[in-house]
């Protein structure tokens, strides 16, 4: 069994994972609590909720099954060679669990908040289920030979399909509607910070054990890290530089069209907008 050959890179590994940890798990709470503040969902799109789940939740698969199953465990080591340390770590697998409960709470809100005409896509619909038969397909293939370590690297390959897709709905809806009004962007600047931080602790392991094989053996890792930090970085540049909200107010009025409540600037008058 591998183990760590400095002792302050260790330290660091560990407060990387425990600050990507804290950072992406408190950022499922501006959402949250912007949802809460205006009993409504508008702005954020449904689709990304209902992937999200879907990824959180086979992400979580992937990392309980490799952090605590010996038998998935001694495959990967099999495999990759003992000398090398288990690519997940007690962070990952907390960081899953509070994910997956974040994130049906919200889906949670959508049922009870207003929510104007929006509604979860046959498109999304499509796409979890083939997911998940996907996955029920897996598991059967691996049953006969015992090939838990590739079960589990599909669910890893999963939350990575999950990580691309998921982002997609909600910065299209940014871009038709011109604005990031309804969607936290708390949320993505601590995303941000907890994709640099999950890089940079896989960078330290790889360095103290001079080996790379920390990347491309949790490839699901390094890839959500690397998704997470384009897709943030697109949806800053749409809430400061495309689509800045000067002090929005959401009206009671309702669009005729989309049948959603107006946005307009706090800034105007009141008489104008009578």
């Amino acid at each position: 069994m591998a183990s760590w050959n400095s002792f302050p890179l260790e330290v660091l590994y560990n407060v990387l994972g425990w600050l990507a940890f804290f950072s992406w798990s408190i950022s499922f709470y501006p959402q949250v609590i912007l949802n809460f503040r205006r009993k409504s969902v508008v702005g954020l799109n449904f689709d990304f909720v209902v992937l999200n789940l879907t990824k959180h939740s086979s992400y979580l698969i992937y990392n309980a099954s490799l952090f605590f199953s010996p038998v998935v465990q001694r495959q990967y080591h099999q495999k990759y060679g003992f000398q090398e340390m288990i690519p997940v770590a007690l962070n990952d697998v907390a960081f899953s669990i509070h994910a997956v409960l974040l994130t049906a709470f919200t889906l949670f809100q959508i049922t009870i908040y207003e929510r104007g005409n929006q509604r979860v896509s046959k498109t999304c619909i499509t796409i979890v289920s083939v997911a998940w038969l996907s996955a029920a397909a897996c598991v059967f293939i691996a049953l006969p030979s015992h090939s838990w370590l590739w079960l589990v690297s599909c669910f890893n390959t999963l939350q990575v399909v999950m990580t691309v897709v998921k982002y997609i709905p909600q910065a299209i809806m940014n871009v038709r509607r011109k604005s990031t009004v309804g969607f936290s962007i708390g949320n993505i600047l601590l995303d941000l910070v907890g994709g640099l931080a999950n890089y940079g602790q896989m960078a330290v392991q790889s360095i103290d054990q001079n080996s790379w094989v920390n990347f491309y053996g949790n490839m699901g890792k390094l890839l959500l890290s690397l998704v997470s930090v384009f897709f943030d970085v697109l949806f800053i540049c749409q809430h400061y530089v495309l689509y800045p909200s000067k002090k929005m107010v959401i009206s009671p009025k309702l669009d005729v069209v989309s049948k959603e409540p107006l946005l307009e600037s706090a800034d105007r008058p009141h008489s104008e907008n009578v």
